[in-house]
């Protein structure tokens, strides 16, 4: 009898669940944390050069769903992760199914962001692999002793992230000031070029620089005047969307800025 309790105990273990995510972000913490052999699918925005938080030849080794009911039903998962804004047709179709559907909402801080990491991490069967990333996410966004320097990240079409957003936090933790208050603007908001050009920032975070075509700001010859005054670097789009392990690249982008700044 007591031999055949290690067999008996090897049948029991519980087989980690089989994932599809609809979500980039989540995507990116599952390729972190899952095992390869857990993910059936990933967002169709890893895929896609220009929305991806994931280097592509990884995400490309995964199918990709588009998040409508018939594909991820058809694919037949235990567990669906996703943000917290699902087509009420999907929420019905996995419910009618018995597929749970676990949906998380965008971090705004670092430690939500950490805690997430945990949460998902649990929901698919890898607590350790969870609690090893969060902790490296907190190191790297150790808060900097520095004097901060004003900034501004601008995104697509002007739209600016302000107090209240993780990467308002990320600019604080690096350094920086976050100068969208500056403009009266809300948590994410558009800033219109004039104003940017009458009222600089020290730092602007171009995130139409970094994805290799440039925004306005960037080509404007009244901000190319300004180049003794302002410092213009590149962010990707994929630091300025996501939580996750993309805090860690983040943060040594941000540091890296400021340091420039300080010499």
């Amino acid at each position: 009898m007591a031999a055949s309790l290690p067999l008996l105990s090897g049948a029991m273990a519980p087989r980690a669940p089989r994932i599809v995510s609809i979500n980039p972000c989540l995507d990116a913490i599952l390729m972190q944390v899952a095992d390869p052999a857990q993910l059936v699918a990933i967002s169709h925005y890893s895929h896609d050069p220009r929305a991806t938080s994931i280097p592509l030849v990884q995400a490309r080794r995964f199918a990709a769903t588009s998040g409508t009911a018939e594909e991820v039903v058809a694919l037949r998962p235990d567990l669906v992760v996703a943000s917290g804004h699902v087509a009420p047709a999907t929420v019905a179709a996995l419910a009618r199914m018995h597929i749970r559907l676990v949906q998380y909402p965008v971090p705004a801080t670092v430690e939500e962001s950490a805690r997430q990491v945990r949460e998902v991490a649990d929901a698919i069967g890898q607590p350790a692999r969870g609690a090893a990333l969060a902790e490296r996410i907190l190191a790297a966004a150790r808060p900097s002793g520095a004097r901060p320097v004003p900034a501004l990240i601008l995104g697509s079409g002007g739209l600016v992230p302000g107090a209240g957003t993780l990467p308002d936090d990320l600019l604080r933790r690096a350094g920086f000031a976050n100068a969208s208050a500056g403009y009266g603007l809300k948590r994410w908001d558009v800033l219109p070029l004039e104003y940017l050009v009458a009222r600089p920032p020290r730092v602007l975070l171009s995130v139409g620089a970094a994805e290799g075509g440039g925004e306005r700001a960037e080509r404007h010859p009244a901000l190319r005047r300004l180049a003794e005054r302002i410092t213009v670097a590149p962010f990707a789009a994929r630091l300025m969307n996501c939580g996750g392990p993309s805090i860690v690249t983040a943060m040594a982008r941000l540091r890296d800025v400021r340091a420039a700044v300080a010499r």
